[in-house]
């Protein structure tokens, strides 16, 4: 036996990474130890248009345009998503912390039922939209998913961001401060 696994050791060690990444919830542990902060766009990138209409799931429906003049959060996730739900956990205690001082919004084609069961297992308070209409394109670059941006005062696009990141770090919390001096 001790002979068939030094022989074997690279297929055995191959099965088990595979099983790893078909395991879900081990997926998700693993993208949350390994998630970075998120960077700073080097991009010029504003919002060309707030005409963005959004059915509440959880909250009241929202006219982007409201939300003009503010430092803004999107992200676009989905409760199937295995990087999106190992986001979640960090997102929710950012959110805690500046929910009063930044606009949280959450963009998910599902329909409540299935989110709002996900949120009563894990706990989450987030407000959460379905679009009405098409968001602004910026929004638009990528069909995946998270996709996060973080929008300062003047619309620009701040942070871009695709795939899970650790939005609950410092680096995150210092960037949002920021922005909300300005």
């Amino acid at each position: 036996m001790k002979n068939f696994l030094i022989k074997h050791k690279s297929n055995i060690l191959f099965i088990a990474f595979i099983l790893i990444l078909l395991n879900t919830p081990l997926k998700e542990v693993l993208l949350r130890q390994f998630a970075m902060s998120p960077a700073i766009s080097e991009v010029e990138n504003k919002i060309s248009n707030y005409d963005w209409e959004l059915r509440g799931l959880n909250a009241q429906n929202l006219d982007f345009e409201r939300l003009k003049g503010k430092v803004v959060f999107v992200n676009f996730w989905a409760t199937w998503c295995p990087p999106c739900r190992a986001e979640l956990p960090m997102i929710q205690e950012l959110y805690n912390d500046y929910k009063d001082k930044v606009a949280f919004v959450f963009v998910t084609n599902e329909k409540w039922n299935v989110v709002s069961s996900f949120f009563k297992k894990n706990t989450y308070e987030l407000p959460v939209y379905n679009s009405i209409t098409s968001p602004p394109a910026e929004f638009l670059k990528t069909n995946s998913i998270p996709a996060t941006y973080v929008l300062d005062k003047s619309g620009n696009i701040v942070i871009e961001e695709v795939g899970a990141a650790d939005w609950n770090s410092a680096k995150t919390r210092k960037i949002l401060d920021d922005l909300l001096k300005e």
